[in-house]
């Protein structure tokens, strides 16, 4: 073990942050290549009863991956392709969980996956690939070097959720490495609940008898806790579940045909209302949108601060007189579907006080990266503003919401944020998946009273978006930052019996302490 094992000297220093900003502390850390020194690994902590955290990428907001103690278990070098077929119609991709979105892209991109040591059926399937039309894998966080183990574990969405759905749908098989050691193996489509009671058991023949938690999921986007239904697929319990249940060591990618026409536009408007008014129309009229996403005017000040402070900034300059934009995607078979919804989209643009010629288009890859990095540039921007006033102030950090509310309460949640944020006198940016009624609200404090007051606020929202059937958090999960969210949406009842099914698969309580609950005393 001593070869796997490793002290956490200064050289592995990075290891203890994510995304999030926060930094944490942990005594180890191990690299496993594949799914036999994973297991190693687990068991020699289990024996030691050392705490474990995972990490992939560590592109997480929610602070999934900062160590609270113990040992990390970082998956980066797992990170190979391993298999491919073709079954139901669909190629279907084996991959360790360390491998990155755009290493995956690129690879698929030219059609040529690169699979270690293929066998007859992987080499068949190579073959067919080559002659088929392009295929990906269709969830699109805005980070695209986020691993594809971290993407299942928060379920992890982006903007083309909007027509695809999250990753949960897209992963049709995977192992899961138990808190001991243990494996265990799910395909979807072989293993149900029955109601709301669970058996699985795992390579080592240890049953696992899970009493699921009796809440309802919400009917938007939702990334929050544990997913439960009655007669549920056994594998949507592992994903979206933030590492507590185990760690995953494979997975089975379910790949789309790519469309053949994408296009891409960012239309200005005016102000809010018209951008919101917008959004409720374009809905019912471009079934092959695969993104609709908003940018209000705390965005549009925010690059124009970049822009003005680098000249390098590879976002084209902003139209006068534009308060907000949103960007629509679309993905269509041909040419003239594409034509037929750019008539719709345009005759409803202008309806709503658009303008379109000050509209920019992208219809080849080049022209669709550069709306895609003005997209990318937000959250980088509002990030650059923190890090500078932690300077003045090393305790504070944006305060960002990330939460969905059903169809038919957009309007109404606007107003929630917009009274909100003045009345504490906070500058802020929006954005995000404004066609899943899923905002980004990023309150930036500039000192921390505003910190506390921004804090405050968001717990306030998470109390009402609850109320109406939202979600607390649509697509970061819950993680360590966002705890109390989690009980504010479900009540501490049904939290508790989240913590129950996790002390089925792990009775020590020592994976990714801190997520989803708290650590252990």
């Amino acid at each position: 073990m001593d070869r796997l094992i490793l002290p956490l000297g200064e050289e592995y220093v990075d290891y203890l942050r994510d995304e999030s900003r926060r930094s944490g502390q942990a005594e180890t850390i191990s690299f496993p290549r594949n799914e036999q020194e994973l297991r190693q690994i687990m068991a020699w902590a289990y024996g030691q009863g050392a705490a474990v955290t995972v990490q992939g990428g560590r592109t997480g907001l929610a602070a999934g991956a900062v160590p609270l103690g113990g040992h990390i278990v970082n998956l980066e070098r797992m990170d190979r392709i391993l298999a491919l077929r073709q079954s139901e119609g669909r190629f279907r991709l084996t991959v360790q969980p360390g491998l990155r979105l755009n290493e995956l892209r690129r690879q698929l991109a030219v059609k040529r996956p690169e699979i270690e040591q293929p066998d007859g059926e992987s080499a068949a399937a190579l073959a067919a690939l080559r002659e088929a039309p392009e295929q990906f894998f269709s969830p699109d966080p805005t980070e695209t070097t986020a691993a594809l183990g971290g993407m299942a574990s928060c379920n992890s969405s982006g903007a083309r959720t909007y027509l695809y759905g999250p990753t949960r749908p897209h992963i049709l098989g995977l192992h899961l490495v138990l808190a001991d050691g243990d494996l265990l193996c799910l395909s979807r489509g072989q293993c149900f609940a029955r109601g709301r009671q669970l058996s699985l058991t795992t390579e080592g023949g240890r049953r696992l008898e899970i009493d699921l938690p009796t809440y309802h999921m919400p009917r938007c986007k939702n990334a929050s806790g544990y997913y439960v239904a009655d007669d549920m697929d056994a594998i949507d319990l592992i994903i979206g579940s933030d590492g507590t249940l185990g760690v995953i060591s494979q997975l089975e990618l379910g790949l789309l045909e790519k469309p053949r026409c994408i296009c891409g536009l960012t239309c200005f408007l005016p102000d809010e209302e018209s951008s919101l008014d917008l959004v409720e129309a374009l809905r019912p009229e471009l079934p092959r949108a695969a993104a609709i996403e908003y940018f209000d005017q705390g965005v549009m000040e925010l690059l124009q601060w970049r822009q003005a402070e680098e000249s390098q900034l590879d976002v084209p300059p902003l139209p006068g007189g534009r308060r907000n934009a949103v960007y629509v995607e679309l993905h269509c078979g041909d040419r003239q579907q594409v034509t037929a919804d750019l008539s719709r989209l345009c005759a409803i643009l202008e309806r709503c006080g658009g303008d379109g010629s000050l509209t920019w288009v992208g219809w080849n890859p080049h022209d669709l990266q550069r709306l895609h990095q003005f997209r990318h540039t937000v959250p980088e921007s509002a990030n650059l503003v923190i890090d500078r006033r932690k300077r003045d102030y090393p305790g504070i950090s944006k305060c960002s919401a990330d939460m969905a509310v059903p169809d038919g309460r957009l309007h109404q949640v606007m107003a929630l944020y917009r009274a909100g944020l003045a009345r504490e006198g906070l500058e802020s940016a929006v954005w995000g998946h404004i066609g899943n009624n899923h905002l980004h609200v990023a309150a930036l404090p500039r000192d921390m009273a505003e910190y506390d007051r921004a804090q405050a606020l968001i717990r306030e929202w998470a109390g009402v978006i609850s109320g109406w059937g939202g979600a607390v958090s649509a697509e970061h999960g819950i993680g360590k930052s966002k705890r109390a969210l989690l009980e504010i949406m479900y009540g501490p009842e049904q939290v508790a019996a989240m913590a129950a099914v996790k002390k089925v698969f792990d009775p020590k309580g020592l994976l990714s302490p801190g997520n989803l609950f708290p650590p252990r005393q």
